[in-house]
């Protein structure tokens, strides 16, 4: 098993996650198996209870796990499905020492970070690379480690000393360790500084762990005397200093690093089995990095949540939304409504918003009202799905805006005033969206309705079982406490006077990937740019690009 850790300097938020997942794509371009760990420095056990303002979306796998978001961008470049324990916390790792000095398997030591700590997030890491995460269940050869916050972190520090640890556990040439950091480049004078890499290097060296390559984040690339001047310093060859500057889509980093000579450099210091020809899989991501930057069509979709101001709460909506745009060869524009701005109380309180809301969302092409909790926002989303279907705008409603839309249907359709989710009003005479029985109001992680669950089509003729290739059931990724009533479902008609006017309980962005895109997203981008009908006609397919 070959190791390749992934740590960060000077800020968070630099791209390790990118950087991995990029790593991984062209080593498993060249016929490796690869998998891949996240470690987040956080006491949390996992990522469930984060409001989406902390770390971003909470990402679901199939086994239910509710990890970092990172691990949604793994699955996607690298087509594989991960398990919870592929994201280790500081809480993991600390509940399950805990658990075995209750036990007693320590036999009356005194447990401490270093060595107990330490060797459990050794063994942690070493077992779980071992766990196949392709769909031909074969043991991965390659296994890239990333470890979340920055170095010089006080609560990453158990972390970094078992890796210092870990590189003389595994051998010198299974362990390889990148370091990415950051090159600013001030307005004021224009020139790319090395300092902070300098004092970031230096930190990590001092703690047990020098970078075999340095992967420097910058605006434009780098000159050849700031890598020079980096290698210098910092004690690594010039080839070995990276540039990853920014770039027109995120799909184009694995590109940056294979022109780079990144895999010539594995080879070499990891010994792998890979032939140095011409890779299939890299030749698809440069044929959709191109053709994504060559669109000219374009297509809008107002997102209608209540988490608008910062965009990593929707990062898998998003990236299901761009997978799908591409799939049609469209740009796409994301117009971010915040739900509260659309309710009346707004347009007392704040009016400007008030319109600039509805005027994003009327001039939009399609709708879509994404998952949430709380009340917060909710008559605004129920008045932008009443807008949608009334203006026959395609509209995709996702486990909450799925809940809403019922609610709105049952409102305006049925005649029921005051149906509602009992999330909301407990009290209402028509309980159309209620709890389930996993939800304990006593305790709030790990309580709800999650991962992998087969849902099974009624009918034959619905637009949405022709999109899954008119499958008799999906299996999608669930994350929810309430859902709608049987009871009630009788009442709903079959509703077919409108172009696309879809809800699901589940999440089908998390398992949206660039070359297939999921679904339900794809349908609400080929209706928004009014091209859903023909595809349908044509039995499913796109016409030749």
């Amino acid at each position: 098993m070959k190791y390749i850790l992934v740590t960060g300097g000077v800020i968070s938020g630099i791209g390790k996650g990118i950087i991995a997942s990029s790593v991984g794509t062209i080593l498993k371009s060249c016929g490796l198996h690869v998998t891949a760990i996240k470690i987040d420095p956080y006491i949390n056990i996992d990522a469930g209870t984060f409001s989406p303002y902390e770390h971003g979306e909470v990402f679901v796998l199939d086994d239910g796990g509710e990890v970092d978001l990172d691990l949604g961008n793994y699955e996607r470049f690298l087509d594989i499905r991960l398990t919870k324990d592929n994201n280790l916390t500081t809480g993991k790792i600390y509940q399950s020492v805990i658990n075995k000095e209750r036990r007693g398997d320590y036999l009356g030591k005194t447990v401490q970070v270093v060595p107990h700590i330490t060797d459990a997030i050794q063994e942690w890491v070493m077992r779980q690379a071992k766990i196949p995460v392709d769909d031909d269940e074969v043991e991965p050869q390659v296994c890239v480690i990333e470890l979340g916050g920055t170095v010089g972190d006080i609560e990453s520090m158990p972390f970094i000393e078992a890796f210092r640890q870990f590189q003389f556990k595994v051998k010198k040439e299974n362990f390889c360790n990148i370091h990415v950091s950051l090159v600013p480049q001030p307005s004021a004078t224009g020139e790319q500084k090395t300092k902070p890499t300098q004092n970031s290097v230096r930190e990590l060296r001092g703690l047990g762990l020098s970078p075999d390559l340095i992967v420097c984040r910058c605006s434009t690339p780098l000159d050849n005397a700031v890598k020079e001047k980096i290698s210098m310093f910092c004690h690594v060859p010039p080839e070995q200093v990276i540039c990853v500057h920014d770039v027109s889509s995120i799909y184009r980093v694995p590109l940056l690093l294979e022109d780079q000579g990144v895999v010539n450099y594995f080879c070499d210091r990891l010994d792998l089995p890979i032939e140095l020809r011409p890779r299939r899989m890299l030749t698809k991501w440069k044929e959709m990095s191109d053709r994504s930057d060559r669109l000219l069509e374009s297509c809008s979709i107002a997102l209608v949540g209540k988490y608008t101001k910062f965009s990593d709460s929707y990062a898998s909506v998003i990236k299901a939304l761009e997978h799908s745009a591409l799939a049609i060869n469209h740009k796409l524009e994301i117009k971010y409504v915040d739900s509260a701005d659309l309710e009346s109380a707004s347009l007392q309180e704040e009016p400007v918003r008030y319109h600039e809301a509805w005027q994003k969302l009327c001039s939009a092409d399609g709708v879509l009202v994404p998952g949430g909790f709380g009340v917060r926002g909710t008559e605004g989303k129920i008045q932008a799905i009443t807008w949608a279907r009334k203006q026959k705008k395609p509209f995709l409603g996702v486990c909450l805006g799925m809940q809403l839309a019922v609610c709105e249907f049952a409102r305006s359709i049925l005649g029921w005033a005051d149906a509602n989710s009992t999330e909301f009003n407990p009290e209402t005479k028509h309980p159309v969206v209620i709890d389930m029985p996993e939800h304990n109001p006593g305790q709030m992680g790990g309580t709800m309705r999650l991962g992998k669950r087969r849902t099974n089509f009624k009918t034959t003729n619905s637009t949405l079982r022709k999109l899954y290739g008119d499958a008799e059931f999906v299996e999608e990724r669930h994350r929810h406490r309430f859902e709608v009533r049987i009871l009630f479902v009788r009442f709903f008609p079959f509703y077919s006077h409108h172009p696309y006017f879809v809800g699901v309980q589940y999440h089908p962005e998390f398992t949206s990937r660039p070359i297939k895109p999921s679904p339900p997203y794809f349908g609400l981008l080929l209706a928004s740019a009014g091209k859903l009908q023909s595809y349908l006609q044509k039995g499913c397919r796109l016409s030749p690009r």
